[in-house]
């Protein structure tokens, strides 16, 4: 039977994927926010790795894909297909057999991918995780076009609304936060953390040879620390919201 979370029907959150061409390079880079290395199975053929803040996972995969991707775990990907179609969900691929592992993905109105596996393809680190110097991720935040469509598309896929913002669809499920902000602007999606001392961050990431530039939060123009990962993933790290 395909596992449900929170009504949904995508099974239980894994991971942001990450198209990263120069995996070591990315890892590296994630590593000096603070982030830990999970161990990695043997499923796919290209070099993969893993980092997590202990709440939400990161993979970096060479293989070539539209990225981020969100990604989650949901055994039964035959009927989990039908029931995503049934909801008036078109695939983009269906990647099943006996001798695979299957997969399947789609988009949002927006253009996001999505993409459901059978099974996980890494193993949480044992013990506590340590803090990350970046503070902890907050959520994926994205490019939206119109507000409503976002909003009514994820929550047939068992994300809730937590915000009535006309220009912004906060969306929470297990696992993983949301934030759309309306635009017409191509902007790559961002990868949100949130220190208590962004002062003491930004120390914290100079010392590990970064360069952390002093920003704002385009949403709220807050103080913000801006990154680019090697692959070139926007990083932003923001106070604690009021």
């Amino acid at each position: 039977m395909t596992e449900r979370v929170g009504g949904g029907l995508l099974g239980r959150f894994l991971e942001i994927s990450i198209h990263a061409p120069d995996v070591p390079a990315s890892l590296d880079f994630y590593q000096s926010l603070g982030l830990s290395e999970a161990v990695t199975g043997d499923i796919w053929d290209h070099p993969y790795a893993v980092v997590t803040d202990g709440q939400v996972a990161l993979g970096l995969h060479a293989y070539e894909f539209p990225s981020p991707a969100l990604t989650w775990v949901c055994p039964g990907i035959t009927a989990a297909a039908a029931a995503i179609e049934a909801a008036g969900i078109e695939l983009e691929f269906l990647k099943t057999g006996e001798e695979r592992f299957n997969e399947l993905g789609f988009v949002d109105p927006d253009g996001q991918i999505v993409t459901l596996l059978e099974a996980r393809t890494f193993s949480p680190p044992s013990g506590r995780v340590p803090p990350p110097a970046a503070g902890f991720f907050r959520e994926c935040r994205m490019p939206v076009r119109v507000r409503r469509e976002t909003v009514d598309f994820w929550e047939k896929l068992g994300f809730v609304a937590t915000d009535d913002d006309k220009d912004i669809a906060a969306l929470t499920a297990d696992g993983i936060a949301l934030t759309g902000y309306t635009t017409r602007r191509r902007d790559l999606v961002s990868l949100v953390f949130e220190a208590l001392d962004l002062a003491a961050a930004a120390a914290a990431l100079e010392s590990r040879r970064l360069s952390p530039a002093q920003g704002r939060d385009p949403l709220d123009g807050g103080p913000a620390i801006e990154l680019t990962a090697p692959e070139g993933t926007p990083i932003l790290i923001v106070a604690p919201a009021d």
